[in-house]
């Protein structure tokens, strides 16, 4: 098997989370290599098998892999062994060797977990900028309850290259301030931090990897459109 590299979050707890990146897999041309969306048009079944390559990091069966129908929303559910297709933008499971998965090529995967060790449970989010808007992350930190949470923000479209128009800028200076717009340009990794600390969260690490930037490494719609693959973050409770 070709050596798959990932991003380790070294979260507090009995947890297992990856961020993936784009190498690694099986899957060709656009899609090259590690590929984790079907809908993107790619191979379903070299899709699968590069699943079953993000689960295998984490210790898991890929079988039991529950992942939702992404819509941009703030909608966050509790998680299936095997469910596909639910309308929902985030997951989260308090049940051992359950293995979670959120994606995306631009938007920011979130990972979220209970750090006081007690009642183990994580959360995985695809956080967009419709979806920090509309409070993903605090239907996230509402489903794993207020404490000690401890969460970690993963490769997404930086402030160097998220140009928006003032439709979008406007929004996110009135929520999180004038600075949060520079030339035009949108910082969501600091307004997914700024929202996660605003609901509670004490921890909050930030790989800060511009998917737009670094072709050799991540899928981004923003560079290269459709068709494109997509990379995410997938975890289990340990």
């Amino acid at each position: 098997m070709a050596e798959v590299t990932f991003l380790r979050w070294d979260a507090p707890g009995p947890y297992e989370v990856v961020f993936t990146t784009r190498v690694g897999g099986v899957s060709e041309g656009e899609y090259a290599s590690l590929n984790l969306g079907r809908k993107t048009g790619d191979d379903v079944d070299r899709v699968d098998e590069n699943r079953r390559r993000a689960c295998a990091e984490i210790g898991a069966d890929s079988e039991r892999l529950a992942l939702n129908y992404q819509v941009h929303s703030a909608t966050v559910v509790r998680a299936r062994a095997g469910a596909r297709g639910e309308r929902a933008d985030g997951l989260w499971t308090d049940e051992r060797d359950l293995p979670v998965l959120a994606m995306g090529a631009d938007c920011l995967p979130i990972a979220l977990v209970r750090a006081n060790g007690d009642v183990p449970a994580v959360a995985v989010l695809h956080a967009g900028w419709r979806g920090l808007l509309a409070g993903i992350v605090e239907s996230a930190v509402g489903r794993l309850g207020r404490g000690n949470l401890a969460a970690a923000v993963g490769p997404g479209i930086g402030p160097c290259c998220f140009e928006v128009r003032e439709d979008v800028a406007r929004p996110y200076r009135d929520r999180y301030g004038a600075g949060i717009v520079g030339s035009g340009r949108v910082d969501l990794w600091r307004s997914a931090e700024e929202s996660l600390r605003a609901a509670g969260v004490a921890r909050v690490e930030r790989l800060d990897a511009c998917t737009a930037c670094e072709p050799e490494l991540f899928f981004s719609h923003r560079r290269d459109g459709k068709p494109h693959g997509v990379q995410g973050v997938v975890a289990r409770v340990a």
